[in-house]
């Protein structure tokens, strides 16, 4: 296999300690109340042949006070890192506390990632061509074009705080904000990354793959195929009743954003407004132990000239991070990363979580869970792309007629979560996509429930 990932996560979990936790229940059966400090690490470590090996590790940070908010934190500090051989690599730091300013939920983030070899399809779903053949490289050479064919290069520097104070005490909220991110866009480097492998290893030369090949063709703005800088001012409400933010086994989670990227704030002709609504509900199937959770989503573009190189994210408000575009770990689970890009977008996620086993292990409240589910999504608002260049009208359009329409984009799967004093959870998630459109499948070893 091409890739092999090498992941202690569950083995770690077991032995996390909590060096300067407290207990306070007399029985060794019940759950413990926490308080004081705890933590959960896990390594980060795998190997891709393209993009070389990766190293690091997570670690994330709770603070639970006294004890009397707890299975809730007054504070909660996330630490990653990881860096690949080839150049890739994560250095994320992420703040959230309900109580460093009485009465305002703060969560604050600075991250700068780089890829190598980002998963970029095009634009519109099912509209934009995927040949999972050009990708195989068992195949014959008038076939095969590279592994790397679907994939750009991306750096991100994202800066963001974000303000949640009440209206209605425990249910509705005010939200306020403010984010930086920082693209920088290019052809994925085959040079550097075919750097120590030897002659039959190496990836063939792809002229830019299809990013590359958008550019040429003059499909996507000039001013915008080396990426940019935006700034945005993010306001709205949040509807919040749910029992537990980690796996609520009941109430509402329901938020309105509107995303403002104004001139006068940096972003020139590039000055747009985005909203972003997402209601999620959690149902008791069996008390304590299982229950159902949905989560329906739609992100839309509602003025302005938005620059293609944001379309790819989906905005929710804390404690859960802005992530890549629809497919992939967090959005649409076994359907191929930014699969489903455009200016406006649905998704949805159904998901039943059952609490298998509960115990507590080295004082450490501990539980496993597991889970079925489906998800979906799809383009609204088509990315208008630009008439392109004469020299290679034929070209662009010959590419662009072989896409379908585009429709529901679906996928099914199951997964496993461990879970630490409620709130540290490593999760495993195996996702299928029954079009072959959409890839085959996806294996997500991560943190957190979905939603």
């Amino acid at each position: 296999m091409r890739t092999i990932t090498a992941s202690f996560l569950l083995s770690i979990l077991v032995s996390t300690t909590s060096v300067f936790s407290q207990e306070s229940s007399d029985s060794k059966v019940k759950e413990k109340t926490k308080s004081g400090w705890s933590f959960g690490a896990v390594p980060a470590i795998a190997y891709d042949s393209d993009i070389g090996f990766k190293y690091g590790g997570v670690v994330n940070f709770f603070d639970y006070g006294d004890g009397s908010v707890y299975p809730g934190y007054k504070q909660s500090i996330y630490l990653e890192w990881s860096r690949t051989t080839k150049g890739s690599g994560i250095n994320q730091f992420t703040y959230d506390s309900k109580y460093l300013i009485p009465g305002i939920r703060t969560s604050a983030e600075v991250s700068y990632l780089t890829e190598k070899a980002l998963d970029f399809y095009g634009f519109n779903g099912y509209e934009s061509y995927y040949n999972p053949d050009f990708e195989d490289d068992e195949l014959p050479g008038d076939i095969y074009r590279s592994r790397l064919f679907y994939r750009n290069d991306r750096s991100l520097l994202r800066i963001r705080a974000d303000f949640q104070g009440p209206i209605i005490k425990n249910k509705l909220n005010w939200f306020a904000g403010f984010a930086h991110y920082g693209n920088r866009i290019d052809t994925v480097d085959i040079t550097a990354l075919n750097e120590g492998k030897n002659e039959n290893e190496k990836l063939p030369p792809i002229n830019g793959g299809l990013y590359g090949s958008y550019v040429q063709w003059g499909l996507l703005p000039s001013d915008q195929v080396d990426g940019g800088n935006t700034n945005l001012i993010k306001a709205g409400l949040v509807y919040d009743t749910r029992d537990n933010e980690p796996n609520p086994m009941r109430g509402i989670w329901t938020e309105l954003q509107f995303l403002m990227a104004p001139s006068f704030l940096g972003n020139g002709d590039l000055s747009y407004t985005r909203m972003a609504l997402t209601h999620r509900q959690y149902f008791t199937i069996i008390p304590k132990t299982v229950n159902f959770a949905y989560r329906l989503s739609y992100q839309a573009k509602l003025s302005g000239n938005m620059p293609f190189y944001m379309l790819p994210f989906v905005f929710n408000t804390a404690p859960q991070k802005t992530q890549n575009g629809l497919g992939g770990a967090k959005t649409i689970r076994g359907i191929l990363r930014n699969r489903v890009v455009g200016e406006d977008f649905i998704y949805g996620n159904l998901e039943l979580r059952w609490k298998v086993w509960r115990t507590v292990i080295l004082n450490q409240n501990f539980y496993i869970a597991l889970a079925g589910f489906l998800d979906g999504g799809m383009v609204t608002g088509k990315y208008e792309l630009q008439d392109p260049d004469p020299a290679y009208a034929d070209d662009a359009q010959a590419w662009l007629d072989l896409g379908d329409e585009e429709s529901l984009h679906l996928s099914y799967g199951a997964g496993i979560h461990f879970a630490l004093n409620e709130n540290f959870i490593v999760t495993v998630d195996y996702g299928l996509a029954p079009d072959p459109r959409d890839g085959k499948s996806g294996l997500y070893i991560g943190l957190d429930f979905l939603f």
